[in-house]
C-alpha cells in the first residue's frame, strides 16, 4: 500500500509542477501526458476558472504531501507488518 501512495504522490507531483511550467510557459515534452490534470480536469471545474497557477500548485503540494506521508517513518507503537 506504501508503495501505492508513493506512485500516487508521485504522479500528482509531476503532473502540478507540469500544469505549472505549462500554464507559464510552453510544456516542452509529452505535454499530452504531463498536462492531463491542467488540460482535463482543472477546466471542468468551475471554481478553479482563472485560478489555474493555484490549482497545479494545490496538485504539486498534495503530491509531495502523499510522497513525504508515504516515507514516514512508524512509530514504535505500531503493530508490526509482516516483511517478505
Amino acid at each position: 500500500m506504501r508503495k501505492a501512495v508513493e506512485l500516487l504522490g508521485l504522479v500528482l507531483l509531476v503532473e502540478g509542477v507540469s500544469g505549472t511550467v505549462d500554464h507559464l510557459a510552453v510544456q516542452p515534452f509529452f505535454s499530452f501526458a504531463l498536462n492531463l490534470v491542467n488540460r482535463v480536469v482543472i477546466p471542468r471545474l468551475d471554481f478553479l476558472a482563472g485560478h489555474e497557477l493555484l490549482a497545479n500548485l494545490a496538485v504539486a503540494a498534495l503530491g509531495a504531501a502523499l510522497l513525504l506521508a508515504a516515507g514516514a517513518k512508524r512509530s514504535p507503537d505500531d503493530p508490526p507488518t509482516a516483511t517478505r
